[in-house]
């Protein structure tokens, strides 16, 4: 799935799959050329830190890991459900993303 995402950083969005399947959380980073992302309080993992420049304290750390973007769909506040989302052309020319289920414009 390398190549373009429709979830941008910021978005909220659902796990539909997997372990952490139901979990709701904030996407603080996208990675399009794995076609992954980064979901806030999921996919927790335990990494080994050792002291080095940038961190004094090593140690065990826990941070998110990355899961694939298929496994995560966009969640509406107006309708508050997971839905897809579609491209619709406003009347300046600009395009925009919309919910599926409702059809509110998700930004502009």
């Amino acid at each position: 799935m390398a190549g373009k995402l429709r979830i941008k950083k910021g978005d909220t969005v659902t796990v539909i799959s997997g372990k952490y399947k139901g979990k709701r959380g904030k996407v603080l980073r996208t990675e399009p050329a794995t076609g992954r992302v980064v979901v806030e309080g999921v996919n927790i993992v335990k990494k080994h830190q050792r002291p080095g420049r940038g961190v004094m304290q090593g140690g065990i750390i826990t941070q998110e890991a990355p899961i694939d973007a298929s496994n995560v769909l966009f969640y509406c506040s107006k309708c508050s459900e997971p839905t897809r989302l579609g491209a619709k052309k406003l009347e300046d020319g600009s395009a925009a993303r919309t919910c599926k289920r409702c059809g509110e414009v998700v930004d502009r």
